[in-house]
């Protein structure tokens, strides 16, 4: 009898497969990933896949079950064992694997969990997510006899990292928050091999997240970081999510750098061994980050918002490095292209013992942008869609000046605001960026406008303003 099976309606996203575990989620999910992913790379004549997993309490029983699919569509698993994602994705390029999976649920909470994919080394999402389920529920999936084999890469993955080391000798005094994340054990052995002070904060790894969130985003998971940094006078605190495919850093000062000025940083660096180069960013990016890669010299591209789409954009335009907002950083400069938030630490650090001054004046010495947080607001599957080709029809009537990359992203003397569609969540957001107080009431106004002209009402703007 032909295997089958259907997975609850709100597990197959656009860049992974999550779910809450126990409601959503189960290990029989995990085998028929197991079988439809196994289908899916043996159609492209494809055998071996590399399978890693988190921290997380369910992640032992959700690998062995996607493990078994696996073996029965007829793959070679490669088992990497409990480690971050992307040291998962430096296996299956070490390896040179058809495909990859990870469990992991990234920095949701903590009883919820996922799978991360590539297939030939390249992003997996969208439409072929969205294929494992049409395989599995009608049972045209593979069958072979497969078999499983365990690897160790930890060493590798450190080594190969420390390899990249280009900041000399400098003693940096740095704090690193594994936030109890996937990281912890690699993490300890990267940090014993770079020169300087490392403290960790919360290097057990540990499911249930009992110090705070993984999410570096959120800057009230960063106050153990944050007091750490001050007490100790540290150069600079590293910070990463649930399985370190994103970073967060505050300066020798504790404030928060966030993602797009992380990215000046780099891209400067970059830019002086690939002159001329583009470098990615998405539209949630601050307008100061185009203008300084341009004005170093670099090509700026603004795309769409999604790690899965960044990456393939930077294979698409040959770029050498990339970032989003949300801490995601890409090196292709040197590295492989993938997501990795502790390779992007290593190179990060590189670039702060090579400076002269401190993070701080690097951060002060940046065009002042007053900006929104990031806005999410509940706005329905369907509806959200339609809203934002109403908005967008209004702004082209009006001549308005208009970047549709993603959503609308749009530009006035004042700055600029931007309003897109979630792929993730039934949710619309938003975000405004000016160089004045008075500039960013204005945009605020603005995207109301457009807002209310489709039915809904703006997001609460209250305390909604940051400098940065």
């Amino acid at each position: 009898m032909a295997f089958t099976h259907s997975f609850h309606p709100s597990v197959l996203r656009e860049y992974d497969i999550r779910g809450i575990v126990g409601r959503t989620l189960h290990p029989a999910d995990a085998y028929a990933i197991g079988r439809g992913f196994a289908t899916m790379v043996a159609e492209d004549g494809g055998r071996t896949v590399a399978v890693g997993y988190d921290g997380r309490l369910s992640s032992p029983d959700l690998e062995p079950q996607l493990v078994a699919g696996l073996i029965a569509g007829g793959m070679e698993v490669l088992r990497v064992g409990r480690g971050p994602t992307p040291m998962l994705y430096y296996a299956s390029c070490l390896h040179e694997t058809d495909g990859a999976v990870m469990v992991t649920g990234s920095h949701n909470p903590p009883d919820h969990n996922g799978f991360k994919f590539m297939l030939h080394r390249k992003p997996f999402y969208g439409t072929q997510i969205q294929r494992i389920g049409q395989l599995v529920g009608s049972g045209e999936v593979s069958e072979g006899g497969g078999f499983a084999r365990d690897v160790d890469v930890a060493a590798d993955y450190v080594a190969r990292m420390l390899q990249d080391w280009d900041g000399g000798g400098r003693a940096l005094n740095v704090v690193w928050d594994n936030g109890n994340g996937a990281a912890g054990e690699v993490l300890q052995r990267l940090v014993a091999g770079l020169p300087g002070t490392h403290t960790l904060l919360y290097p057990e790894i540990d499911g249930r997240f009992p110090n705070h969130h993984p999410d570096p985003t959120v800057p009230k998971n960063l106050i153990d970081l944050i007091a750490e940094v001050r007490r100790s006078g540290a150069d600079l605190g590293v910070a990463f999510d649930g399985d370190a495919d994103r970073l967060g850093v505050v300066d020798d000062t504790g404030e928060i750098l966030f993602g797009d000025q992380m990215l000046v940083l780099l891209a400067r660096d970059v830019l002086h061994t690939h002159p001329g180069a583009t470098i990615i960013a998405d539209v949630k990016a601050s307008q100061v980050l185009f203008d300084e890669v341009a004005r170093a010299g670099g090509v700026p591209l603004m795309w769409k918002t999604g790690h899965s789409l960044v990456k393939a954009k930077m294979a698409e335009v040959g770029c050498p490095l990339a970032g989003e907002m949300s801490g995601h950083i890409f090196f292709a400069d040197h590295w492989f292209g993938f997501d990795d938030g502790l390779y992007a630490a290593v190179r990060l650090l590189g670039v702060v013992a090579r400076m002269a001054g401190r993070l701080s004046a690097f951060r002060a010495a940046l065009p002042v942008a007053i900006n929104t947080p990031e806005l999410r607001f509940p706005c329905d599957d369907v509806r959200k869609f339609a809203v934002m080709t109403e908005v967008a029809a209004r702004l082209r009537e009006a001549g308005a000046d208009v970047s549709d990359v993603d959503g609308v992203r749009v530009r006035t003397a004042d700055g600029w605001w931007l309003l897109r569609a979630s792929n993730t969540q039934a949710v619309l957001v938003a975000r405004c960026e000016s160089d004045s107080a008075d500039g960013l009431e204005r945009l605020k106004a603005a995207l109301a406008v457009q807002l209310e002209a489709s039915g809904l009402a703006a997001p609460d703007f209250s305390g909604a303003a940051e400098g940065h």
